[in-house]
């Protein structure tokens, strides 16, 4: 593993620091933080259940960053990156799995697939998250992406009506098909809402809203993690100045 030099002091006795996670250790340390939190805590059907690990075909050929603590040594966050190039290889990103992406191959620039974020309960505020993001700046950096793009989740367990509020909200606000239309391969079930419906954005979701980030079409139902998901996608220049100091030298 090789550590980012970026930290944050979350609390007087918490420091966090992110890394790249280099080898198949660090990965399987990646899949059972994933575990914990898609399996165990949102009762998501995973391969690798039996050994306590979420783990698929894709993650021997991403990139995968932590956050860990540096006082108890606990991964508490993680997230896995593919690139175009490596993307182009495989014959698709991972979001064209639940998505058809209309305009995917018109992007004007490197593209980057984010996925699989996720943290531990109890670090889950705004410094884990900024520490995550300011790891992922410099990626995008050397890399020159300028695009990051990926899914972010909407609970259904409610049967939906979480999931059908937000997207309300995400319609008036965040939509956009100007670079890239995302058509759902499976669309969520028609259920009917009262349009003053109102539900908080899974937080995950609202930092990417913060950043710049807009939705690129309707969410597509995922049986397996019970979630419908959103296809998302930050143009670099469009990183909103608020925020832009979780992505330090972008420009």
């Amino acid at each position: 593993m090789s550590a980012i030099a970026l930290s944050c002091e979350s609390s007087p006795t918490r420091r966090l620091q992110a890394e790249r996670l280099h080898g198949s250790e660090a990965l399987i340390e990646a899949q059972t933080l994933r575990y914990r939190v898609f399996g165990e805590e949102f009762g998501a059907r995973l391969e690798g259940a039996e050994l306590g690990l979420d783990c698929d075909g894709f993650d021997v050929h991403c990139s995968h960053l932590g956050v860990r603590d540096l006082a108890s040594g606990e991964l508490v966050a993680t997230t896995r990156l593919l690139d175009h190039h490596t993307a182009r290889k495989l014959g698709r990103f991972y979001s064209e799995d639940e998505f058809r992406l209309h305009g995917l191959g018109k992007l004007d620039g490197p593209t980057l697939e984010i996925g699989r974020t996720c943290v531990a309960a109890d670090y889950r505020n705004g410094a884990t998250i900024a520490v995550l993001w300011g790891a992922l700046a410099e990626i995008l950096n050397e890399g020159g992406y300028r695009y990051l793009m990926g899914c972010a989740s909407i609970p259904m367990r409610d049967g939906g009506i979480q999931a059908r509020a937000v997207m309300q909200r995400l319609r008036e606000r965040y939509l956009c098909t100007e670079h890239l239309r995302a058509e759902p391969r499976q669309p969520l079930p028609p259920l009917d809402v009262p349009d003053n419906l109102t539900a908080e954005l899974p937080p995950l979701l609202k930092a990417y809203m913060r950043l710049g980030a807009k939705i690129c079409g309707e969410p597509c139902w995922d049986p397996d993690f019970q979630v419908a998901d959103v296809f998302i996608l930050l143009k670099r220049d469009d990183l909103c100045p608020r925020y832009a100091r979780h992505f330090k030298a972008v420009g």
